[in-house]
């Protein structure tokens, strides 16, 4: 039996015909190491860094739609797996899989999985979406995390600047937001990549920092 209700994994990036990075593909993997028939939800719509990669009928691929897929193919019943296609950051995946699916299905017990990389970040963001109220449910919240290997060596560090300076960001974000009414709020009409009162940015990145996408 289970420990947990449900696993979360968060996007980390997709590439032309679906295929997953290696850094991905390691969160996935460990889901089916430990799947003990729980539900795993699967998060990311995509990223506003750069274009979505297109299928062979020229549809965007969605990054929750192909690690679901991923899972699939490694033998995870599709009964289980619940997608996300709404988010397109870290905060996005923490709020869209709390009122799409958790607090929807009544899930408790949530375990996230996601790199090492992205941990620090991940975690502060996720303690701090299901700790707003109103909160109907008590939630416990468990972490693990699955190795870097695969990102080169420059890109890895770079992503880790961006990571740090990230949750500075957040830090004085969640200090102006007391309930989960104001982070919808602030998402859908603050937020670059939710609000329609901001016009769609236009990022420029680092081609090593890209690649980590």
């Amino acid at each position: 039996m289970s420990a947990h209700d449900a696993i979360l994994v968060p996007g980390g990036g997709v590439r032309e015909g679906g295929e997953l990075p290696l850094w991905v593909k390691r969160r996935f993997d460990r889901v089916v190491e430990i799947f003990k028939d729980e539900h795993v939800i699967t998060l990311s719509a995509g990223t506003l860094l750069k274009p979505p990669p297109l299928d062979d009928r020229g549809f965007p691929i969605i990054e929750s739609v192909a690690g679901a897929q991923y899972l699939i193919s490694k033998g995870i019943p599709t009964k289980k797996i619940l997608v996300e296609t709404c988010s397109y950051d870290t905060i996005g995946n923490g709020f869209f899989a709390r009122t799409i699916h958790v607090d929807t299905r009544g899930f408790r017990k949530l375990l996230i999985i996601t790199s090492e990389f992205h941990m620090p970040r991940t975690e502060s963001i996720f303690k701090w979406v299901f700790s707003l109220p109103p909160t109907s449910l008590r939630y416990e919240l468990g972490f693990e995390t699955v190795s870097d290997v695969g990102m080169d060596e420059k890109a890895l560090k770079t992503r880790k600047l961006a990571e740090k300076a990230n949750l500075a960001k957040f830090t004085i974000t969640k200090s102006r937001i007391h309930t989960l009414e104001e982070l919808h709020k602030w998402l859908f009409t603050k937020h670059d990549a939710y609000s329609m009162s901001i016009r769609p940015p236009q990022f420029k990145i680092s081609e090593n920092l890209l690649k980590t996408y």
